[in-house]
Parts: C-alpha cells; sequence; structure tokens
C-alpha cells in the first residue's frame, strides 16, 4: 500500500500508542509516535524500550470461554499485532499468555522503529497543541503538564484510582523443594511453583502485612484502587481469610506430596524464558521495600530468595470518556482528537490494545470520510467499548468480563456451556463484521 498523505499524532510509546501506530502504519498512513523516555521517566518503568511492561506479565487467560480468551479471539480477528508478538515471547504460564517482557518489549520496539511509515521521536508532549488526527495513549502514567492540560481540555476533574505491582523474584535463590509445579484445576501445563503455608504460617505472613510500613499518598489524594487488582494489605485489612479466599486460594491445587489441599498457598509464576524471574501472583503492594524484603524472606522455601523487582505504586490516571468523549473515544470538543488505552477507562494489557485497534479503525473511518460502523454488541469488544461509552455517575475502568456481554438465549445449562455459546456467536460476528467492511483492513 502506498504512503497516505494524511499524518496522525500518537502520544506514548505504551502497549496502545504501539498497536495504533502499527495498525495505521499498516494501512499506508505516515505516524509520528512521541515516547517521553529516556528523557522523561515514571515512578513504573525502568527501560527506554517501547511497550514496555510494568507490572504482571500475564496476559490473561487463552482460553476461549474466558471473557479475555474471547477478547483475543477477537482481536486476532481483527489483525491485532502485539499478540502476534507476545505469543513469540511466550512463556510457560498455565493456560493464561506469560510473556519475556524484555523480548517482548525489545521486539516491539524494533518492528516500530524501522517501519517505514513510523517515525519515532523521543521527546515529551506537554499540552494538547498537537495536529490531528492524534492519538493520546499515555496511559496510566500521564506526565504531570499533560495530564493538568487534558483536565482543563476536559472541564472534568480526571478520575483515578492507584495500581500496584507485585515483587518479582531471583528463581535460583529460592528452595524448589519447598513447593511443588502446578496449574489451577490442572489447566495448561505445570507452570507456577505453589509453596504451601500452614495456618501458622499464614498467620504470621498476615500479621506482617497488617504492622508493615507502607508508601505514604499524597495528602490530596484519596486512594482508589482497582477492585480487580487490590494490594494485598487492603485484601488482609478485610478479614483474616480474605487473603485465602484471594491470591493465596488452595482450591484446585493438591500437593503431591501430601495429597490434599494447602490451608493457603503462595504461586510464583514465571516472568522470563529463562525461568529465573518469578512473580509472586496477586501480591501487589505499597510496602516499603525493607518490609517487603522481611516478609519475602519469612515465606517458607523463600528465606534466602532474592528480590529482583520490588513492588511499587503509581497513580493511575483515566478520563470519564462517557462525559467526553463520542464513538469511538473520538473527543466531542476537538474533532480528530482520540484516547486509548487506560486513560480511557478500560483496565488490562489486552483491553488497552483492544482500545487501540478501536482508534486505528475509527481513524482510518474517517480519514476515508465515513464512520466507523458499530462494532457487533455481542462481541467481547463491542461490549466493552458500549460500556465505556455509557453514562456512569461512578465510571471506573472496566476489564473484560462475560457479564457485561448482551445474553441471547444462553441461560440455559452451566456456566462453561453458556460461556462456550457467547464466545462462538462473538467469534462468529466479529468475523463477520471484519468481511462485510474489508474497506477498513
Amino acid at each position: 500500500m502506498g504512503t497516505n498523505e494524511a499524518a496522525i499524532t500518537i502520544v506514548g510509546g505504551g502497549l496502545a500508542g504501539c498497536e495504533a501506530a502499527w495498525q495505521l502504519a499498516d494501512r499506508g498512513f505516515r505516524v509520528r509516535l512521541y515516547e517521553m523516555r529516556p528523557a522523561g521517566q515514571t515512578g513504573a518503568h525502568r527501560t527506554d524500550k517501547l511497550a514496555e511492561i510494568v507490572c504482571s506479565n500475564s496476559f490473561k487467560s487463552q482460553l476461549i470461554e474466558t471473557a479475555s480468551g474471547l477478547l483475543k479471539a477477537e482481536m486476532d480477528i481483527l489483525g491485532c499485532h502485539l499478540l502476534q508478538v507476545a505469543r513469540r515471547f511466550s512463556v510457560p504460564a498455565g493456560h493464561a499468555l506469560g510473556i519475556d517482557r524484555e523480548l517482548f518489549a525489545e521486539a516491539v520496539t524494533d518492528a516500530i522503529s524501522s517501519h517505514p511509515h513510523i517515525v519515532v521521536e523521543r521527546s515529551c508532549i506537554e499540552d494538547l497543541d498537537i495536529p490531528v488526527p492524534a492519538v493520546i495513549a499515555t496511559g496510566p502514567l500521564t506526565g504531570d503538564r499533560l495530564s493538568r492540560a487534558l483536565q482543563e481540555h476536559c472541564s472534568k476533574e480526571h478520575l483515578y484510582f492507584y495500581d500496584a505491582i507485585a515483587p518479582s523474584l531471583d528463581g535460583d535463590t529460592i528452595d524448589g523443594e519447598a513447593g511443588f509445579w502446578a496449574s489451577r484445576y490442572g489447566k495448561g501445563g505445570a507452570d507456577y511453583l505453589n509453596i504451601p503455608l500452614d495456618a501458622d504460617a499464614y498467620r504470621r505472613l498476615l500479621e506482617h502485612i497488617r504492622t508493615a510500613d507502607y508508601v505514604a499518598t499524597h495528602p490530596f489524594e484519596e486512594a482508589r484502587f482497582f477492585e480487580a487488582c487490590l494490594p494485598i494489605e487492603i485484601l488482609a485489612a478485610r478479614g483474616d481469610d480474605t487473603l485465602r479466599h484471594g491470591p493465596m486460594k488452595p482450591k484446585g491445587l493438591v500437593d503431591p506430596r501430601t495429597g490434599r489441599e494447602p490451608y493457603a498457598v503462595l504461586q510464583l509464576r514465571q516472568e522470563s524464558r529463562s525461568g529465573n524471574l518469578l512473580g509472586m501472583v496477586g501480591f501487589q503492594t505499597r510496602m516499603k521495600w525493607p518490609s517487603q524484603k522481611e516478609m519475602v524472606r519469612s515465606l517458607p522455601g523463600l528465606g534466602s530468595a532474592e528480590v529482583l523487582r520490588f513492588g511499587t505504586i503509581h497513580r493511575n490516571i483515566f478520563l470519564n470518556v462517557p462525559e467526553i468523549c463520542d464513538r469511538y473515544l473520538s473527543d466531542r470538543k476537538r474533532p480528530g482528537l482520540h484516547y486509548a488505552g487506560q486513560i480511557c477507562g478500560v483496565e488490562g494489557y489486552v483491553e488497552s490494545i483492544a482500545s487501540a485497534i478501536v482508534v486505528a479503525l475509527s481513524i482510518t473511518a474517517s480519514l476515508h470520510g465515513r464512520a466507523l460502523p458499530e462494532l457487533p454488541e455481542h462481541t467481547m469488544l463491542g461490549s466493552i467499548m458500549n460500556y465505556v461509552h455509557t453514562a456512569n455517575r461512578n465510571f471506573q475502568p472496566m476489564n473484560a468480563n462475560m457479564g457485561i456481554v448482551a445474553r441471547v438465549g444462553e441461560s440455559r445449562g452451566g456456566r462453561r456451556f453458556r460461556n462456550r455459546a457467547i464466545s462462538q456467536r462473538a467469534l462468529s460476528e466479529m468475523t463477520a463484521y471484519r468481511d462485510a467492511h474489508a474497506w477498513l483492513f
């Protein structure tokens, strides 16, 4: 395809910005992608690579009867690029799509930087005085100046929550005999190191979490956490057994040495292909680093464990999209300005990438002088877009889940039967959508 005359500005070189740039460049549009790193950094990023993964290395389930698996399958139909890269650098994670975050970021950086229709600018955009069409994909860690510019432009206060990162450990310093390798209910391979805790060890951990030192929030900020990614200290404050019914639940994990489910279990997930980096599943925290080290080394088999990446906390912002945007993620006050990624009220890696595909399709349609045809409402992607465009007095980020997909006669049978029926219909509708609107692709 020859290069189109229209030049598109994309601000932010994270997952959403890279997917949007790649999608539009492959359609022949000239793209200028701005990324502030390495000159400017955030509290969570560690490198200057594009599409750096700063939290969990999991893109969640690939099973088609799950919400995340369905969303991935729909994105494959629409030609998602980053999922293809993720699969090239996958690591064992049961039925989830776990990735080697370093290899993934390197590959995306190389692909974007070498694309003939993309120019990468390593500079910081601090206001909205940018040419359109444009995409703001700066994510939850948007810089202060641009954040203020958005706040002034939208005439609304930002909504926000706090997102915490779990510690990652050096696998070579862990006593592998203290646990067993398995996935919950045997789904996928034996991809998690499960360390059992008896009742006494669990109570000692609970006591440490409740009495540890924590990073304080600014006095002018109200701590509002996303419910699906709560820090362990918030869970521990809700009751003695909350962790045992959450990230440390033993259900579906039978210790082969005893033939029984443990009282509680710590799961460690492989985060690199070499296997030397293991993440503490569900242990996102704002605990101060010395307290984190003490907590880790108090656990069975982790007495000599080295923490390679401490848990951290950062303030995530997102826009009240129902108030400020028309479909699809297009700014009402400034035609041609779009938003993608977590800043637009979607939660999760895959959801952020999916929103970028929607924006790329929307811009493509606009540059053809047309409106983007409505996404099928019974698909996961269509349902997420319906959610973020529906007025809500308490608008909060949403991730993919079966509860937001419109039902059409799937009430009979068990949940798996129902979800499979939802998925089959969704994939059929998304395939028909792509085929009916081939001019977009």
